[in-house]
Formats: structure tokens, sequence, C-alpha cells
């Protein structure tokens, strides 16, 4: 499978509270609220946005990957809402080894409440059942136990902690790194990872 067939349209998924599909230019002023927020950028590879134009840059940047079919994340929205709350997507995907990098960020309004775990868990099925992936990775760092919870709630096993193994803002951090492999072949209704 290439990554543009899944890519080239990002199909729109959903969940009991959840839409999730392409950001777009609208979703500037709700994506900066989240963006901005040093609490949420805390435990990430990118700073706080410091301003909406930023935030306005970021956005045509994604749609270039939307528009070239590669791989881009998909923004969160609340349903009862409409509001854009996060993202969460592939940040990278090796077709020939069948495994991918899963990553995600959640307005800090959001935390708590089950959100992120519900969209990790249909990105994983995605994954799966669409891409036809065996292997999905997710990593954070060691301080960031929010993160670590989601990945532990979806059913993920901890690996093991990457000595040294990312620059993050400057600095050379451990992290922590988790899996979902898939333990049976999958079928339209169930799907079962570990």
């Amino acid at each position: 499978m290439k990554i543009e067939d899944v890519f080239a349209k990002l199909p729109r998924l959903e969940t009991d509270r959840l839409l999730l599909r392409k950001i777009e230019p609208w979703d500037e002023a709700d994506m900066y609220a989240y963006c901005a927020d040093p609490e949420v950028s805390r435990y990430t590879s990118w700073s706080a946005h410091p301003g909406i134009d930023y935030t306005r840059s970021f956005i045509e940047w994604l749609t270039g990957k939307y528009n070239d079919g590669q791989v881009a994340p998909w923004g969160i929205v609340e349903k009862a809402s409409g509001t854009l709350i996060g993202t969460i997507g592939f940040v990278h995907w090796e077709p020939a080894h069948a495994k991918a990098e899963l990553g995600y960020a959640l307005s800090r309004e959001y935390w708590n409440r089950g959100i992120m775990s519900e969209a990790v868990r249909r990105i994983l099925s995605f994954g799966f059942e669409t891409m036809g992936l065996i292997r999905i990775e997710a990593r954070c760092l060691p301080d960031n136990t929010g993160s670590s919870r989601v990945m532990e709630k979806v059913g993920m096993s901890y690996e093991g902690r990457l000595r040294k193994q990312a620059a993050v803002k400057g600095k050379q951090e451990d992290m922590l790194l988790y899996s979902a492999i898939l333990l049976s072949e999958p079928t339209s209704t169930t799907i079962y990872w570990g």
C-alpha cells in the first residue's frame, strides 16, 4: 500500500463524541487557542504558537501535505460544539515494514475526559484495518504521565526507555516507547491489539 492511497483524500472518521477530519483554514482560531497554551506544548517537540499568523502558516503547510497525499494529521473536533480541540495522526509511516508512529495533542480544557483515548482507539483501528499496519508505535517524554496513561488505557504496551533519543527544544531527551501490535486479522467489526 502506498501512502497516497490512504492520505490523498484523508477520510473523515467518527467516534461517539468526536469527528476526525482534515484541518481547514477556518480552524485557525480554535487551533491557536490550544496551541498558544504553554501547558499543551510542554511535552511536545514544538513550542507554543507565538501568534495567530504562526497558526495560519502551520495550517497552510498542512494543507500542502493534504494536497500532496502525504502523511498529515486529523483535526479532532468535538461533535457537540463543532470546535477543533486537538490533532491526532501518524507522524511517520513505513509501508514496507507495516509500521507507523502515532502523535497527538489536545486542548487543556479537554484533558482527563477520555477524549484522547477515544481518538487514539479510532486511529489504531484505522491503522490496522485500512493501512495494513502490524505495528503502531508512540513515544512520550518520561515526565508526560498524561500521555503514558492514554497509551496504557488503550492497550498499548510499554517497551522501554530510549536514552537520549530525540532533540526536543534544543535538548537531547529520553523517550518512553509504547506499541500496539496486531494480534488477529482485522475484520469490519472487531480488531484486537496488545
